[in-house]
């Protein structure tokens, strides 16, 4: 590999080979089929499960996650940790032959129990959530086909196998956000992200298209031991191109628009699509792919490059909103901006991206629930300016926010901590100046981050209560929306440190990610960096709450040039509106003027003119003798004519 890439900064990852499973491992297909078994039941049977396909929705997803453990376990006591369960030959058309199987390694088994673990709970605030909408049994249908792509997302083993699911994880999303497509905002919400997923998912395929021309092939062990045969230049077109799909599904920037949208949706969907499923897709198709990105230097300076804009952009952006659920929104795009940051560092720091991602998911999807249950209390206000001081009246929202809240911020001993600080230290050990760039990038958003959600937590909880009459007064949520919140809450807590001291060693035994990476020493010492990430933290905390303590005002007020460009996403969308949309309609208009004046044009034409030509003939028609015998006159004139013009040398 490094005499083809000169630029590659890996050693090569070895061999890649993944044993058969078989035994318990044999029956891995299962945490596939059950939750797409139980969502196919409830569309089928219609009504007539509407008063028992909530539970069978979250019973299906409890059985996955158990069965998920099963399989982790027995993950543990193999050699080779990477197995593999070929069911039938998908496609097969020439050279190209597309396995139907499974891979079940440990990076698929962390992502598993991290889709149904998670995922479960959710499911089980869900019930209550919904206990009122009249589409509830729907509403799980979709949920459960959404966790089943997902799931079949990272157990495929090949590129096709994630493809499919990618693709279902699009479809579920559109029907999940759109969920009441009755409102506009909703609707509107739903095609956006469809959409803008297909422009990412364009990249995508156009990848697996040239692994396939390249390579001749698309499972995962081929190609990743095919890579050093690769040019430099097409591991570097087919690593952007995984990048453009990555960026679409984890609202990374360019494709980051459609994610604070999908808010539309019913709160336990922001959950499961921030905290466990969706965004969580780009991360695993990077580390999947990691081969691929460590084979060249500057496809991970890009996807570095990535990362650390769209932290600080989702960063800046977030400190501007007022809508909870769209700040809890923005933070996500800033978080899974460190995830990409660590995947694209490279080597082992990958593996912390993971453990960030992990962790991510128990804070993230306690602090949406938490949000949901302030709505449920609040008459669906989400507004924080019409909040304040809520931390009276729901006692156990409140806390298991705060612990959502300090674990993102980076807080020690809580998870936020120990997932995001290796991501910083790691940033700052790169070989050149690039170091200070995004170790510096990183830890000023450690800082915005810790400002904005601080004044996230500070304006809904405390300060003086800012909410209207026809509220009344605000009321803690039922036990089963409680409960998972409490759960989580415990996960914000200590999944951290577990995490941080377990996941990087299981995930080496992952085949085709243990690539050597040469010992880089941090341009600032370990200590150094850990106490100016706490000392940022400490300070953008300080900051709002001494800014927002006593609360903020009801209604939009003058703002600075920043503040503004904040208030309008950076104006991203207006950009997005300028290269993609006025030249998209521009375009589709000169092609729909082109098709009716050209093409149809040419085609009407034709038909009108042979129309009318056959039209006058058919006049000459009349049945008189004088009419035919003039025809024939006038035709031997012509052929007359003809000749004497022969003659003459006219047509010479």
């Amino acid at each position: 590999m490094g005499t083809i890439l000169t630029n590659a900064p890996a050693e090569p990852v070895g061999t890649v080979a993944y044993a058969t499973a078989d035994g318990l491992l044999g029956s891995v297909w299962l945490l596939v089929a059950i939750p797409l078994l139980s969502a196919a039941v409830l569309l089928l049977l219609g009504r007539r499960a509407d008063r028992w396909g909530h539970w069978l929705g979250v019973a299906a997803i409890g059985a996955a996650f158990v069965l998920g453990l099963t399989y982790f376990l027995q993950l543990r006591g193999l050699e080779n940790k990477s197995v593999e369960l070929s069911l039938w030959d998908f496609i097969t058309v020439g050279d190209l032959r597309v396995d139907f199987g499974l891979l079940f390694d440990p990076l698929a088994a962390v992502f598993v129990l991290l889709i149904t673990g998670v995922g479960f709970l959710i499911h089980l605030y869900a019930v209550e959530y919904m206990s009122h909408d009249a589409g509830r049994r729907r509403f799980f249908a979709y949920f459960n086909l959404f966790v089943a792509a997902m799931l079949l997302l990272v157990l495929g083993n090949n590129y096709v196998m994630l493809y499919f699911g990618w693709e279902g994880v699009g479809l579920a999303s559109y029907l999940l956000i759109s969920f009441w497509y009755e409102r506009p905002s909703a609707a509107t919400a739903g095609k956006k992200a469809f959409l803008m997923n297909r422009v990412g998912d364009a990249g995508l395929a156009i990848g697996i298209f040239i692994m396939f021309a390249s390579l001749g092939t698309t499972q995962y062990d081929e190609v990743f031991n095919g890579v050093g045969s690769l040019t430099a230049t097409t591991v570097l077109v087919l690593g952007l191109l995984l990048l453009l799909g990555a960026t679409g599904k984890s609202g990374q920037f360019p494709l980051q628009a459609w994610l604070p949208d999908a808010m539309e949706g019913p709160t336990p969907v922001s959950a499961l699509i921030h905290a466990a499923t969706m965004v969580t897709a780009g991360v695993y198709l990077i580390a999947r792919s990691n081969p691929i990105f460590s084979a060249n230097s500057t496809l991970q300076l890009v996807v570095v490059s990535v990362g650390a804009l769209t932290l600080l952009i989702g960063c800046i952006i977030g400190a501007a909103k007022d809508d909870i659920k769209r700040v809890l929104a923005w933070s996500t795009v800033s978080q899974i901006g460190y995830m990409f940051l660590g995947v694209g560092l490279g080597g082992g720091a990958y593996a912390l991206a993971i453990v960030h991602l992990l962790a991510h998911g128990f804070f993230k999807a306690n602090m949406f629930l938490g949000a949901g249950s302030v709505m449920h209390g609040m008459n669906d206000q989400v507004d924080i300016r019409r909040f304040g001081g809520l931390s009276k009246y729901m006692k156990v929202t409140w806390i298991t926010f705060m612990t959502g809240w300090l674990a993102i911020i980076g807080i020690p001993p809580l998870s936020g901590f120990f997932s995001k600080e290796p991501i910083i230290v790691a940033a700052f050990e790169r070989e050149d100046w690039t170091a200070w760039l995004f170790g510096g990038a990183a830890l000023l958003g450690a800082g915005l981050t810790a400002f904005y959600m601080t004044r996230l937590f500070v304006l809904t909880f405390h300060g003086p209560k800012r909410w209207t009459e026809d509220i009344g007064q605000p009321h803690e949520s039922p036990k089963l929306m409680t409960i998972p919140l409490i759960l989580l809450a415990v996960g914000s807590v200590g999944a951290g440190w577990l995490l941080s001291t377990s996941v990087p060693d299981w995930l080496t035994a992952t085949a085709g990610l243990g690539a050597a990476e040469g010992e880089h020493h941090p341009v600032l010492s370990h200590t150094v960096i850990t106490i100016l990430s706490i000392l940022v933290t400490v300070l953008g905390a300080g900051l709002a709450w001494f800014l927002f303590r006593s609360g903020t005002a009801t209604a939009p007020q003058p703002a600075g040039v920043l503040v503004t460009a904040a208030r309008r996403n950076l104006y991203t969308d207006a950009v997005n509106e300028a290269i993609f949309e006025k030249p998209g309609i521009f375009l589709t208009r000169a092609l729909v003027y082109l098709d009716n004046r050209g093409v149809d044009g040419l085609v009407n034409g034709l038909a009108a003119g042979i129309g009318g030509g056959s039209g006058r003939l058919r006049r000459l028609q009349t049945g008189f003798v004088r009419s035919y015998a003039t025809s024939i006159l006038t035709g031997a004139l012509l052929v007359l004519a003809a000749f004497l013009a022969v003659e003459a040398g006219w047509l010479a």
